[in-house]
């Protein structure tokens, strides 16, 4: 890899993982800073830009003038609407050709991904710029899913498998085998807080996170944090199950420790 890495970011905490790893390997970034999407906290010190979501053609121009070839996407994204995005011409010439399809994010992703190579640069995957993040099976703390837990995330899994096709999310909300939610555009936090209204006695219910089957693994892939199990935990339910092939653990010590703290399972499946 050669050059700055530039880095579409989003809000949260993962952006700046990618940037503090890109510096411990003595490599520069350039920070496609998104207005209303970006935290300011993330471009403190670092080269960036700020950019209006449709102004395509601005942000390549700026991604050439910084030297970026490699480029990675990161960090969470409000879906804005097609009246919201005041598009340069060249976000002009993208949104004719989507037309009105009707996309989820991963369909829109992909054609971001091919606008941008068809620009010359590469997109390359989180895990490139972090090493090897693979959660792995199994519980990953101190408390494990038990028998009704399985029941529940097996469940889990096989309506993400069946949503997949179609691209609605990544993550639902199962308890003693009801699904109480399936996320869509509002993202899995809110979605978690959603189906917390839902919740009945009993047997607590279960975070399902999966990357979808066709999804691109350089685009999107599911991730949790130490926020997401805090809020998981403050709902009321009894754990998450992560992809453990296909998602990301941002700082797995201190999200594992969220999760032994809150006393609910965290487990890769």
């Amino acid at each position: 890899m050669t050059g700055p890495l530039g880095i579409l970011a989003g809000s949260g905490d993962l952006p700046r993982r990618l940037i503090a790893a890109s510096r411990g390997r003595q490599r520069d970034v350039f920070i496609l800073a998104v207005d209303g999407q970006t935290d300011r906290e993330t471009v403190d010190g670092c080269a960036h830009g700020w950019f209006r979501i449709g102004a395509v053609g601005a942000m390549f121009d700026a991604l050439h003038k910084a030297g970026v070839r490699d480029l990675v996407m990161a960090g969470k994204f409000v879906r804005p609407s097609l009246f919201s995005l005041a598009p340069d011409a060249r976000g002009a010439a993208l949104l004719a050709r989507i037309g009105f399809r009707a996309l989820g994010d991963d369909g829109m992703l992909k054609l971001l991904t091919a606008e941008l190579e068809s620009e010359g640069f590469r997109v390359v995957s989180v895990a490139d710029v972090l090493g090897n993040q693979s959660i792995g099976k199994g519980p990953l703390g101190q408390h494990a899913p038990n028998e009704k837990d399985d029941y529940d995330i097996e469940r889990g899994m096989a309506v993400l498998h069946a949503l997949a096709p179609v691209d609605v999310g990544q993550a639902c909300v199962v308890q003693q085998g009801t699904v109480l939610a399936v996320e869509a555009a509002e993202g899995t936090d809110a979605m978690v807080e959603r189906a917390a209204l839902l919740q009945r006695g009993g047997e607590r219910g279960v975070l399902v996170k999966l990357a979808k089957v066709q999804q691109d693994d350089r685009l999107d892939l599911p991730v949790i944090g130490a926020d997401t199990v805090r809020k998981v935990a403050s709902a009321g339910f009894a754990g998450i199950a992560i992809d453990g092939n296909r998602a990301i653990l941002v700082d797995r010590d201190a999200t594992i420790a969220a999760a032994d703290a809150a006393g609910i399972f965290l487990v890769g499946v």
